[in-house]
């Protein structure tokens, strides 16, 4: 049963920075993505960033393009979601999600391809 644990939230100041990280276990696929999801109060669940661990292309929205950047550490089994000029319209629970194996879109950032989750961790950002 792959399992996902975050970690790395906090609360940070607008313009500030902060590093998550999603350690994988029982994994037994290679292929698929690893993406992150946020969650703010009253809202939608939505994807905010996107790996594909078979060409380690990534996709993100508009809203992070140029200030979130997801990268993994293979020998750690861990993906990181490094966030930077945070906004206070950043803050919310995030979550890493992975796909069970191969999903040919899964860059598409929708909840439905995606069937492990983590718990989450909590990002505010003050203004």
């Amino acid at each position: 049963q792959v399992q996902l644990e975050e970690s790395g939230g906090g609360s940070v100041q607008a313009g500030g920075s902060l590093r998550l990280s999603c350690v994988v276990s029982g994994d037994p696929y290679s292929l698929g993505c690893i993406a992150w999801f946020r969650q703010a109060p009253g809202n939608e669940r939505e994807g905010i960033a996107g790996l594909s661990l078979g060409n380690s292309k990534t996709r993100y929205p508009d809203s992070v393009i140029g200030r979130f950047t997801v990268s993994r550490d293979n020998a750690k089994s861990t993906v990181y979601l490094q966030m930077n000029s945070l906004k206070p319209e950043d803050s919310g629970q995030y979550y890493c999600a992975r796909t069970r194996g191969l999903e040919s879109r899964c860059l598409a950032l929708e909840e439905p391809m995606y069937t492990f989750w983590g718990r989450g961790t909590q990002v505010t950002v003050s203004s």
